[in-house]
């Protein structure tokens, strides 16, 4: 009874209430969600969760915060779709449905004491903050950190308010770039691609580990970039969060050759998937 209990609990969604929602982007938005039973999604960095609205059906987002962040937890949600468009009309108060958390996670044990490379472009942060908030929290656990993320414009960059804490941090190394700016209001950062920001850094390749989140074009383009400085496929770590649909392995949307992305994904050592068709 137990185990068809724990089985049964996967498909059905727990209701949550919407706490807060923050502007992000245009098209970007920022839930603060908690649990109505009072309990914690009890995450790790790096999952993801399914998130359901009656009438409108059900989506796959990333968790956008630490599970050291206790009582509630955040989703960052772009309108790309029906779901996601409903949900930027909803305000705080409203409740919606969650299942999950679903899938792996960053590798927290093989992170530890290491240097790491934090690397995301676009929607790609959102998932990646998760891991840059558990570092925040528990900065004794790992060595230098370093954060690069791209974005399509200053108009299109996420978490602008974090990007700037995180910049001013002394625990973190920080750098930032948009891939085109029209040199109109306040930026006057790096414009470029984000592997333009790959070769000045000074790193040891067997203490450090690169983590990638980020739009399937920025992977190869990046993960070159890293080899060049000797950095092995082993030691970078890769979110393939593609084409999920049901995060319990059952409708087959997001398979590459013999692995389901949500289940023995969405996070993968590169040496696990570069071999395969598809994957990057």
């Amino acid at each position: 009874m137990l185990a068809e209990s724990k089985h049964t609990s996967l498909y059905v969604p727990f209701e949550c209430e919407i706490v807060a929602v923050t502007d992000l982007t245009p098209g970007e938005k920022l839930f603060r969600v908690r649990r109505t039973d009072g309990a914690e999604l009890g995450h790790l960095p790096g999952q993801f969760v399914q998130v359901s609205l009656l009438g409108w059906g059900e989506a796959p987002i990333s968790v956008a915060s630490s599970p050291t962040r206790d009582g509630t937890f955040e989703l960052g949600v772009r309108r790309a779709g029906s779901l996601t468009g409903a949900m930027h009309l909803m305000k705080a108060g409203d409740r919606l449905g969650i299942r999950g958390p679903f899938g792996t996670s960053f590798d927290l044990p093989r992170l530890h004491n290491q240097d790491l490379l934090l690397i995301s472009g676009g929607c790609g942060l959102a998932p990646l903050r998760s891991l840059i908030q558990y570092c925040e929290d528990r900065p004794d656990e790992f060595g230098n950190i370093s954060i690069l993320y791209g974005a399509k414009n200053p108009e299109h960059t996420l978490f602008k308010d974090d990007l700037a804490a995180w910049e001013a941090s002394a625990r973190f190394a920080c750098s930032l770039t948009v891939d085109s700016s029209s040199g109109e209001g306040c930026y006057n950062g790096n414009v470029g691609l984000i592997t333009s920001l790959i070769p000045p850094l000074t790193f040891v390749p067997d203490h450090t580990i690169a983590v990638i989140v980020g739009p399937p074009p920025m992977y190869q383009a990046v993960i070159a970039e890293l080899k060049k400085k000797g950095l092995p496929s082993d030691r970078i770590s890769v979110s393939l969060e593609r084409q999920m649909r049901c995060g319990v392995g059952k409708c087959g949307h997001c398979t590459i050759e013999h692995l389901y992305c949500c289940q023995d994904g969405p996070v993968f050592w590169l040496n696990q998937v570069e071999h395969l068709r598809g994957a990057l």
